[in-house]
């Protein structure tokens, strides 16, 4: 969704570029299992919630998913900027 809205990709275009910038294939992107697997390999969190599971949640997970898909997420970039990182 988050390519749709930024880049005014529509959704099929949208799929490919995420399932490309993932390593991925579009079927994998659909499938919950595998995607799961994808998300702690990429420490991106999950996409539901795990008790005791040690992924990575919150600002740390929309950094790495901003820095993967090369986007802007809004919230990164506030962060940055009153952290004195960017």
């Amino acid at each position: 969704m988050r390519m749709q809205l930024a880049h005014k990709m529509k959704i099929d275009e949208a799929k490919k570029y995420v399932a490309e910038k993932l390593n991925v294939t579009i079927e994998e992107l659909c499938d919950v299992v595998t995607m799961t697997d994808v998300r702690e390999e990429l420490g991106i969190g999950l996409g539901h919630v795990e008790p005791c599971a040690e992924a990575n949640i919150g600002m740390e997970s929309k950094f790495r998913i901003a820095e993967l898909l090369g986007i802007e997420i809004n919230s990164v970039e506030r962060f940055k900027e009153r952290a004195g990182i960017k």
